[in-house]
């Protein structure tokens, strides 16, 4: 019996929490905290942050720990609101701009130099241009609004990782295994179905994760100028907007916890991202 005791105690003392274990298991925290956070700001009873004139401009308490606004809102319902409505558009922004950048990423190489130079022509046309001004051109032409919001990220938030993914393209390309697929007379689309997607797969997974925070500052920005979401939205851009007329008066609260809520949120995905990056590399997954 005591043989066996101290060989259950050989074990556990042998097993060890690395590197690895712990990017999973923090992964996991952040994961969780994010689908908390849009959850809870989806569900919220509006009422949680309705007009409340009696409790108007108190500073952070107990009773209201992010304060109120000049009406009387409940500056921390809201600030919970407007972050889960800028996180739904960053995800959604960053999934769009994802298949846009696997989609040109795998059709440059493939199809032909003339192809590929027109792609990379084009990529170079829309980094030249800055982002702001091309979002809320396409959002101003889309009608404004979520939907104007979400096609202007969108599609201005594809081109650094399309470069990815089209060098990782190349790559995978001149690989012997494709080049016998094609000269066993293999299509381009049965090449880059089979042999090239599953390879970039990693790389998008991250840079979809990694456009995220991009997503979110840039909706935010293009909100807080007044051609994003609409007015009655409270979006964390709209939220920034609303406040600055009341900053010089010492309501300082009401333009630090939205901005710090949104600037945590984006460092959160960041680091979660560049966490997913080092475990599917395997020179950084147990380093």
């Amino acid at each position: 019996m005591s043989e066996l005791n101290s060989s259950i105690k050989r074990k556990s003392s042998s097993f060890e929490f690395g590197i690895r274990e712990k990017t999973i298991l923090s992964l996991g925290i952040f994961i969780l905290f994010f689908i908390a956070i849009l959850i809870v700001g989806s569900v919220i009873d509006p009422e949680k942050f309705s007009i409340d004139l009696i409790n108007k401009n108190q500073a952070p308490s107990l009773t209201h720990i992010f304060g109120t606004d000049w009406i009387g809102r409940d500056m921390f319902f809201r600030t919970l609101k407007g972050l889960s409505i800028s996180m739904k558009i960053g995800v959604l922004s960053s999934i769009i701009s994802g298949i846009i950048a696997v989609i040109l990423g795998i059709i440059g190489p493939t199809c032909g130099k003339k192809v590929d130079s027109v792609i990379t022509w084009f990529i170079d046309l829309v980094l030249s241009v800055p982002h702001t001004l091309i979002i809320i051109l396409i959002s101003m032409a889309a009608g404004g609004g979520l939907k104007g919001i979400v096609l202007g990220v969108s599609l201005t938030h594809w081109t650094s990782l399309t470069r990815i993914i089209r060098a990782e393209v190349m790559q995978v390309k001149e690989s012997d295994y494709t080049k016998i697929a094609k000269n066993f007379g293999k299509s381009n689309l049965y090449i880059a179905k089979n042999h090239i997607l599953p390879h970039v797969i990693p790389q998008l997974l991250v840079g979809i994760v990694l456009i995220f925070p991009h997503a979110i500052l840039h909706e935010a920005s293009v909100t807080f100028l007044g051609f994003g979401l609409q007015s009655h939205e409270p979006a964390i851009g709209i939220i920034l907007s609303e406040s600055m007329k009341y900053l010089t008066s010492g309501k300082w609260w009401l333009a630090f916890f939205p901005g710090l809520s949104l600037v945590l949120v984006s460092m959160m995905v960041d680091n979660m991202g560049k966490k997913i990056g080092k475990l599917i590399d395997p020179k950084t997954a147990y380093n």
